[in-house]
């Protein structure tokens, strides 16, 4: 559970077994009509879930799939790991620039007696 915590709100409402259903419900809409119009609002009804939620969720299944521009999931979550990783170092050297600092006006207060 503490995992979906920190997750986006329309992920926690949605379990990843309706969003891959409504996705797929989709794709097999627009296939059979050869219509993209109305279908991600006609399956979204049907589910009970938010056009726009699955809007994007097709959205992110054609980048997944090579079919859009964009970033993947994949690439998303290294970019996240990458950023959260950018930030810790960030903090810890402001932590060490800080202790360098202290260290170092010491040192000076100590060389100067």
């Amino acid at each position: 559970m503490a995992e979906n915590s920190t997750r986006h709100p329309s992920q926690r409402r949605y379990p990843p077994e309706l969003r891959e259903r409504a996705v797929r419900m989709v794709r097999e809409t627009i296939a059979e009509r050869g219509d993209r119009h109305g279908a991600v609002t006609r399956v979204a009804g049907q589910l009970g879930i938010g056009a726009e939620s699955l809007r994007t969720w097709v959205h992110q299944d054609e980048v997944d799939r090579g079919r859009r521009a964009g970033l993947t999931s994949e690439e998303r979550e290294r970019m996240k790991q990458l950023e959260r990783e950018n930030r810790e170092l960030r903090r810890a050297n402001e932590i060490l620039k800080a202790a360098a600092a202290f260290f170092g006006a010491e040192f000076d207060r100590r060389s100067a007696r």
